[in-house]
């Protein structure tokens, strides 16, 4: 279980990264490279998310967009100092939820 949420923070990480790297190029006036350098971290985040243990692609690109959601408020916070309102939490524990359940649910 530890290892599948490794795997799941690393990719989440590349995703969020590279987004954002993008985003200060487009948004921000950024060196050109800044974008290289976010598409590279986006190919390394598809990557990253095949060293999932979990057979099924579909449930685990699902599972992944609570997880997402998750470190996106958690990036906010960290990086571009916008503080989580409840709201933002109580959401976000929403998603954990649904991502529990999806993958760990007992199936037959």
């Amino acid at each position: 279980m530890m290892y599948s949420v490794l795997v799941f923070i690393l990719a989440g990480l590349a995703e969020i990264g590279g987004g954002y790297l993008i985003w200060l190029w487009l948004r921000e006036g950024h060196s050109f490279y800044w974008g290289l350098l976010g598409g590279l971290t986006l190919a390394l985040y598809g990557v990253i998310a095949t060293f999932q243990v979990f057979p099924s692609f579909g449930r685990v690109y699902a599972a992944y967009g609570g997880v997402f959601i998750i470190l996106s408020i958690l990036w906010g916070w960290g990086i571009d100092r916008k503080v989580p309102d409840l709201y933002d939490w109580i959401g976000a524990g929403i998603c954990l939820v649904g991502v529990s359940v999806m993958l760990w649910a007992p199936r037959h």
